[in-house]
């Protein structure tokens, strides 16, 4: 048995140094970079996962808008969620192709005092923003390919929901859409609960109730189920977070009207172990709908 053992170890231990070997090769790095806006009046942050190669290639990429969720910003994916480490893997082994992806910021951990959210409220317009000041910005200094096709959009919870609300609202833009524990209404106080005094949590809560993706499904007409059905969705949570019936919900309401989607219940609750398994689903989903 020991013997066995020690000639499996000999056999696997060149495989597993040749398969670090070629992702360590093949590693793309993350910069940080920041932006003025007119439209919020301040400087916002980013981060941006760059492929190996991208800084001696004049070509252009295909890009993934990655976003963080409530109480985080735009460095969490990076720090918590290996975001890189993931890309990098699935690069290299050809599961994933090459690709920009951008980490925008939309908040902070200071929930109650500093305004969260991807949807324009008073005082934080920020869909105005991303669409009018961010998207063009990056996708001409990082070399993007800036068509619906070669564009796709995923975020985990507060994310989650904001991929899905962009896509609906602006679904020439983007070719598919990948949302993690998506927060996508607040009707009912999944988060933040019904009777918060009125901060920038309860702000951010109301906006995301009155931009439902839920909503918007079930009163969409028949142009706009056609613009929805032109994009590749995958919605996937776990079964014991709180926000699962929502995902359950969205697709119910998506089935119905025959805009087809894929949905992954899995387990799992609302965390960044999650997050992290998911995101090595939500990139090669992208990269299988890039170009169609």
């Amino acid at each position: 048995m020991t013997l066995k053992f020690t000639a499996m170890k000999k056999l696997f231990l060149p495989l597993i140094m040749l398969i670090l070997f070629c992702i360590s090769a093949n590693a793309g790095k993350v910069v940080t970079d920041s932006l003025y806006s007119n439209i919020l009046k301040t400087s916002q942050k980013y981060n941006v996962y760059l492929p190996d190669g991208f800084d001696k290639a004049d070509r252009k990429y295909p890009v993934v808008y990655l976003l963080h969720g409530l109480y985080g910003c735009y460095s969490d994916w990076v720090k918590t969620g290996n975001m890189k480490l993931v890309a990098d893997e699935l690069i290299a082994s050809g599961e994933a192709k090459e690709m920009v992806i951008i980490m925008p910021n939309a908040g902070s951990a200071d929930v109650r005092n500093y305004q969260n959210g991807y949807f324009n409220v008073e005082d934080w317009p920020y869909e105005d923003f991303f669409f009018q000041e961010f998207m063009p910005e990056v996708e001409k200094k990082y070399r993007i390919i800036s068509d619906k096709q070669h564009r796709a959009i995923m975020g985990l919870s507060m994310g989650g929901g904001g991929s899905v609300v962009y896509c609906q609202k602006h679904p020439k833009m983007f070719s598919s859409c990948y949302a993690m524990s998506a927060w996508l209404d607040n009707k009912n106080g999944q988060v933040g609960g019904k009777n918060e005094k009125k901060d920038k949590l309860w702000i951010v809560s109301q906006s995301v109730s009155a931009n439902s993706a839920i909503d918007f499904v079930a009163n969409a007409n028949d142009d706009t189920i056609q613009k929805l059905r032109t994009i590749k969705w995958f919605i996937d949570c776990g079964d014991d977070d709180i926000l699962m019936d929502l995902s359950v919900l969205l697709f119910q309401k998506m089935r119905a009207k025959r805009i087809k989607a894929e949905l992954r219940i899995n387990n799992g609750v609302h965390n960044w172990e999650y997050w992290h398994l998911a995101l090595r689903q939500a990139l090669p989903f992208a990269s299988r709908n890039f170009g169609l």
